[in-house]
């Protein structure tokens, strides 16, 4: 195998394939990245067995064949290579590699020993813009569980029906969905899991085209263009997430997101982690006052509101209600409450596409 190619353009797709490489392998050809020529593209791909990376760059290429380069010594090689041309040469498993005035020979495997990726054929096909898969990662994959005992959670369910499509994420806490309207007429129901979601995250940022999301059984892929990501799904039943997202609260308020948020942030300053970072809303008339003590001391801030409904005390882990307020992008949220002891349910105001719900802490009303 011989080619040519760009420094700049084999680092970036380096980048990309070694998100499919995991750290804790035992099986030394997964530590590789697989090099193939094809016309005058080169192909790099990367798998963990879980997910599984190939992403194909622009060469020239003078003689095709294929290679397992070490990933973390190629990858490191090419990164500190002057921004030229490379080239790249393979006999038997020994790769050359030339660059100005650098020179490299490193030891690699034959590719008949690494591994096939999934072959997909019957599937359901669905194309997302960029924009939107990036904004329902980052509104849902951080409220996964990361209790491996309940291993559906720790995905996000992503659901088709009545023209929407829904990502949900459940840690037994907290629930976050971020639902967008679609032409799609197909039923769905996949869990992808949340790692898988986070590294595509990253892959993301470099691409503007339209996602085509590709489902099958067991396995779900992601068409970028040049770069093509495959993940196992995992099996099980998702919790019924429906059942808990009520419409009937006893008190509503409306309250700038900045504001609250920034008055969280300063009152968690003083909630200790082994009290459950504990912080208390006394919701009383047209404020929320948000209170917090610990031995360290204790704080009070004072936020303007417009309440609907009865006067509230609830307690919150300040960690699980700040998470999903961050991340929601509504100028003014609304707090929907049924009682101390009830889930609280979030929303932007005069925007449903998203709902982050939090359970309350559990306290006596002297505690206040």
């Amino acid at each position: 195998m011989k080619f040519k190619v760009k420094q700049k353009d084999l680092s970036k797709h380096i980048n990309i394939v070694q998100k499919g490489i995991s750290s804790r392998t035992t099986i030394q050809i997964l530590d590789g990245i697989l090099i193939e020529t094809l016309n005058d593209k080169l192909k790099l791909t990367s798998t963990d067995l879980e997910i599984s990376i190939e992403t194909f760059l622009d060469a020239e290429v003078k003689e095709e064949g294929s290679i397992v380069a070490n990933s973390r010594i190629f990858g490191d090689i090419i990164k500190k290579l002057p921004d030229s041309i490379i080239e790249v040469e393979v006999k038997d498993n020994k790769i050359n590699i030339k660059c100005e005035n650098s020179e490299f020979n490193i030891l690699g495997n034959y590719a008949v020993d690494y591994p096939d990726l999934p072959i997909i054929l019957q599937k359901e096909n669905l194309k997302l813009s960029v924009e939107s898969l990036k904004n329902a990662i980052r509104q849902t994959v951080f409220a996964t569980s990361q209790d491996e005992t309940r291993p559906t959670l720790s995905g996000v369910l992503v659901e088709i029906e009545n023209n929407n499509i829904s990502f949900v994420s459940l840690d037994g806490y907290r629930l976050a969905l971020m639902k967008l309207n679609t032409d799609y007429n197909i039923d769905l129901k996949i869990i992808i899991p949340g790692r898988i979601l986070n590294e595509i995250n990253k892959i993301l940022e470099d691409t503007e085209e339209d996602v085509i999301l590709s489902a099958a059984p067991g396995h779900v892929l992601f068409n970028l263009g040049d770069t093509i990501i495959y993940s196992r799904l995992l099996e099980g039943q998702f919790f019924n997430y429906k059942d808990i997202i009520r419409d009937d609260h006893k008190t509503k308020v409306i309250v700038n997101k900045k504001d609250f948020q920034n008055a969280l942030e300063r009152a968690s300053l003083l909630a200790r982690e082994e009290k459950a970072n504990l912080i208390k809303l006394s919701i009383i008339d047209d404020n929320i006052i948000i209170k917090s003590n610990s031995e360290v001391g204790d704080v009070m801030e004072r936020v303007l509101s417009n309440k609907d409904g009865e006067d509230l005390n609830i307690a919150f882990n300040s960690r699980y209600i700040l998470e999903g307020i961050k991340i929601m992008d509504s100028e003014e949220i609304q707090l929907n409450l049924m009682g101390s002891l009830n889930p609280c349910i979030i929303n932007g105001v005069e925007d449903d596409s998203y709902t982050y719900l939090v359970l309350p802490v559990r306290l006596a009303q002297e505690d206040f």
